[in-house]
């Protein structure tokens, strides 16, 4: 039940709790204050009475025995450890001042005062009051009080109530908002209280990343779709190839050359197939995720990693690195390889490229990469397209799957930059990407 209470009721039993330890500590101190008061009050009779009989001392001393207290005060008289005189109450012989004291189970209140010059000598006056009177004025007294806190409990409940309500009239308004689907209101200080208004950019700031996270998801969908189309489209016409190579090894009676040439042709058509689900695999990954796994590398490194690879399968290949001897960046150190690897491999097997090198140079916070070739090159009408899923230039080999340039694309998009194909310097092609590679964070001074 507790977790069901309604904000407003949790303000008013606040406010309630807020009063109740006020009034406790104020009850607290009234009570003492009232007893000592009432208290006071009767140490001050006892003085005036006290008074009255050390004026009167020589009449008293002669008929104070006779006198019964009744319970009003009493009276005796000690002189040198004996009694002189007592009302029907004695009282002991006690040190001078005010004290209390119990007889007979009653409780007073006892004034003592020592009396040197007197008709009768010195002698000690002791008078004494009840306390019955004054603790029962203490108990009313007392009793009104705990009245007064329990009312004042009370309104402050109900203001809580009440005054709860109204200030909470905003975040009643921002919840009939959003259960209606309304629009949020821009403005700061609509709502009139400093949480509502927070609140309210909070939930706009929440739907704004909900909305975006949906947007990715149908974009992610469409992709998704868009692949499976194409995929379809790109692939039936090699498995389509290769059926038919396999039917023909299977039931035309050929010579051990033809079969071998038939069964290579389909062996380079599996290879092309599967190419391009590699391809596919790649860029479905780079289109469901919104950033890449970085860390710190050095991209001269692994320029010079790429490099070697490629001297392992290309050996008649010339390759080279220049630029910056040392390039630090947080980027995602496959992705960078992916796009070395494709340049390398495009060069080589469209452009017929015998030489390509790569460079790595800073621009600002980031850093250009370029693969230049010597080889065939690409029309300029031709060098945007290519970047396009499934798209090859009109010189371009018939081995890959046309995906390439555009996981180059891809991943130069992710790292915030962009690709491009220009005119290189060595007469083929230069592939240009530029990474955008700030400092990671923690490494300023």
């Amino acid at each position: 039940m507790r977790g069901n209470l309604s904000l407003r009721t949790r303000v008013a039993v606040a406010a309630a709790t807020g009063t109740t330890l006020v009034v406790g500590a104020l009850a607290v101190f009234l009570f003492v204050a009232i007893e000592r008061n009432n208290i006071r009050h009767v140490d001050e009779q006892l003085d005036i009475i006290t008074g009255l009989v050390e004026a009167n001392v020589g009449t008293a001393q002669l008929f104070i025995g006779s006198v019964r207290d009744g319970g009003f005060a009493a009276v005796t008289l000690h002189q040198d450890g004996a009694v002189l005189a007592s009302t029907s109450t004695r009282l002991p012989e006690l040190p001078e001042g005010h004290q209390s004291l119990v007889l007979d189970d009653a409780g007073y209140r006892v004034k003592t005062m020592m009396v040197e010059q007197s008709p009768i000598g010195p002698h000690l006056v002791s008078v004494a009051a009840p306390l019955s009177a004054a603790e029962s004025v203490t108990r009313e007294q007392r009793q009104h009080v705990l009245l007064a806190g329990a009312a004042a409990i009370a309104v402050a409940s109900g203001l809580g109530w009440l005054l709860g309500g109204r200030a909470i009239r905003p975040l009643i308004d921002l919840t009939r908002r959003i259960d209606a689907g309304d629009e949020l209101p821009e403005a700061r200080g609509w709502f009139r209280v400093r949480e509502a208004d927070r609140l309210a950019g909070s939930v706009r700031s929440m739907l704004a990343r909900i909305d975006s996270a949906q947007q990715r998801t149908i974009s992610a969908l469409g992709t998704a779709r868009t692949f499976a189309n194409t995929a379809a489209h790109e692939l039936r016409t090699p498995l389509t190839a290769i059926r038919m190579d396999i039917e023909i090894a299977r039931d035309v009676e050929l010579v051990p050359a033809e079969r071998a040439q038939i069964l290579d042709d389909a062996l380079r058509k599996h290879g092309r197939v599967e190419s391009t689900l590699v391809a596919l695999e790649l860029l479905a990954a780079g289109e469901l995720t919104s950033r890449h796994i970085s860390e710190p590398s050095d991209l001269v490194e692994l320029a010079y990693s790429v490099v070697a690879d490629a001297a392992r399968t290309h050996s008649e290949l010339h390759l080279a690195v220049s630029g910056e001897q040392r390039a630090d960046c947080h980027c995602s150190p496959a992705g960078i390889r992916l796009i070395l690897d494709n340049a390398i491999t495009n060069a080589v097997r469209h452009g017929r490229a015998t030489r390509i090198e790569i460079s790595v140079h800073r621009t600002g916070d980031g850093f250009l990469l370029a693969v230049d070739d010597d080889g065939t090159g690409l029309p300029e009408n031709e060098r945007e397209v290519v970047f396009g899923r499934f798209r090859r230039g009109s010189g371009a080999a018939r081995e890959g799957s046309g995906l390439g340039l555009a996981l180059v694309a891809q991943q130069a998009e992710l790292h915030g930059g962009r690709a491009e194909l220009i005119t290189s310097p060595l007469g083929g092609l230069r592939l240009a990407v530029v990474l955008a590679c700030p400092d990671p964070p923690g490494t300023q001074a």
